[in-house]
């Protein structure tokens, strides 16, 4: 099983894009880039999405293999595998941590989501999502509409059985 991300923070973005990745992401990130070695930047993909996204999905290269091989089990040409391969192909870019543990958003990916000053980090398995903060708290306020009680323990949903 590859490594998993954990945990959020929120990450200064400066004016030209850039923003620390943090450091635990980091060495997933590595850990999960088949090609990677001391001395040369890991490897990530960037999924943006079209309009109905309204955040940024991280995938190491060995999460991204996996939608791959997914994704050729479809019939080429077939109206799911294009839905698929435009949103994991067409719509996402690769990109590589700097040696100061950075990424560089470009100003189309940072208007898409909103992003300003401060970009929130959200571990979610074995991606990352990147959020503007505000629209984070928004989204997972209302969680409730789609059938969780956020008074109960969430950890209740692990055996599947309040589905």
């Amino acid at each position: 099983m590859a490594r998993r991300f954990r945990g959020e923070s929120d990450h200064k973005v400066d004016a030209k894009g850039r923003v620390s990745i943090p450091a635990s992401f980091r060495r997933v990130i590595e850990g999960s880039d088949p090609e990677w070695k001391e001395g040369l930047p890991p490897r990530i993909i960037i999924v943006y999405g079209g309009k109905t996204r309204s955040y940024l999905e991280g995938f190491t290269i060995e999460a991204m293999d996996e939608v791959d091989e997914k994704i050729s089990k479809h019939p080429r040409g077939s109206a799911k595998r294009k839905a698929m391969e435009r949103l994991y192909s067409t719509q996402a870019i690769e990109t590589v941590v700097d040696d100061t543990g950075r990424i560089v958003l470009s100003a189309r990916l940072r208007e898409k989501i909103g992003l300003t000053d401060m970009a929130r980090f959200a571990a979610s398995g074995d991606t990352f999502e990147i959020w503007n903060p505000e629209t984070f708290d928004a989204v997972h306020d209302d969680l409730e509409g789609d059938g969780y009680d956020p008074d109960l323990d969430p950890s209740v949903y692990l055996d599947g059985e309040l589905d």
